[in-house]
């Protein structure tokens, strides 16, 4: 596929034009609240206490979707192919990361909720949004993720397709030299502090959690804290299987993608968790305490660091190819 004369097929073209329906509620939303409107927020919120801090937060959030927009253009117009390599993998890397956890974890919750009778499952105990808000946004997200995320790969395909051909064994040494490995290792070190306290919150410790945290789990705290676990395993797992080139006989393709995800997943939500954790609060009971806050940190820096040895990977791969 060459970029003179490229024309998408029309199922580009339909999932273009859904990716791009999919941000419009979000956007309206985060539209509403930062001209002062209150759609969706009840009386009591606690967003409603902060109204400068919400005003910045959902400017910043509104940006992020209108570039989920420009990706859906960028991976289905002629121009798009001519864009460099980094200038694409890291946005879509960003936003694999963001709305991976969204799409296991919200279906997760919903099950959950319709297993145990608890219609309030998948919503705060206390007020924040009403209920139809996580329904919309949420409902959005997992579409965006799904029709992003399959021209992303049909993208991918067509230009770099050689990158993630053939197994494990048949890569050659220079794809994940001792640096890389030592990169990898160090990263699944920083691992064992976030992987830990998340098993300590599984186990129904309180130990790490805000007072007004611990007095609020419930199921989906749960299972968010599992997602969290799960993506963190996967993340250290599939990036050492990559750089150490082992099984000799498992397919390149499985292993990228999912180091790829997942490390996105820690990345962009241990960086996302940091910055929540690090805003000021005067409320003792909802301040987050210090082994939370390494926890989210250390989410992060796996995340970051593993995302680092694939991306060599990626660069080196394709030189070879």
């Amino acid at each position: 596929m060459t970029p003179t004369g490229y024309r998408p097929s029309l199922l580009r073209r339909v999932l273009r034009v859904l990716a791009i329906v999919a941000c419009l509620p979000y956007i309206s939303l985060k539209i509403v609240w930062v001209a002062g409107g209150t759609l969706g927020i009840p009386a009591g919120s606690e967003l409603l206490e902060h109204r400068t801090l919400l005003a910045v937060a959902n400017s910043i959030s509104v940006l992020a979707d209108i570039v989920v927009v420009v990706l859906a253009l960028l991976l289905t117009q002629a121009w798009g192919l001519r864009v460099r390599a980094w200038l694409l993998a890291f946005p879509m890397w960003a936003a694999t990361g963001l709305l991976t956890p969204i799409m296991a974890g919200y279906p997760a919750q919903l099950a959950v909720a319709l297993l145990s009778g608890d219609e309030r499952a998948a919503a705060p105990s206390e007020p924040f949004l009403d209920d139809w808000v996580f329904a919309v946004v949420y409902g959005g997200f997992i579409l965006q993720g799904l029709t992003l995320g399959t021209l992303f790969v049909l993208y991918s395909r067509d230009r770099w397709g050689h990158v993630w051909q053939g197994r494990l064994g048949e890569l050659s040494a220079r794809t994940s030299g001792p640096g890389v490995r030592a990169v990898a290792l160090a990263g699944a070190v920083v691992a064992l502090l976030p992987a830990t306290v998340q098993l300590i919150w599984l186990s129904g410790s309180t130990t790490g959690l805000s007072a007004r945290r611990a007095a609020e789990r419930d199921p989906d705290f749960y299972v968010l804290s599992a997602v969290h676990l799960a993506f963190l395993v996967a993340a250290v797992v599939f990036t050492l299987l990559l750089v150490l080139r082992r099984p000799a006989r498992l397919g390149v393709r499985p292993v990228l993608a999912l180091a790829w995800v997942s490390t996105g997943a820690m990345g962009c939500w241990g960086a996302y968790m940091s910055l929540v954790a690090l805003q000021p609060e005067t409320d003792v009971a909802k301040q987050v305490p210090a082994l939370a806050q390494l926890s989210y940190a250390g989410q992060m820096i796996t995340g970051f660091l593993l995302a680092a040895c694939v991306a060599v990977f990626l660069r080196r791969r394709s030189a070879e190819a």
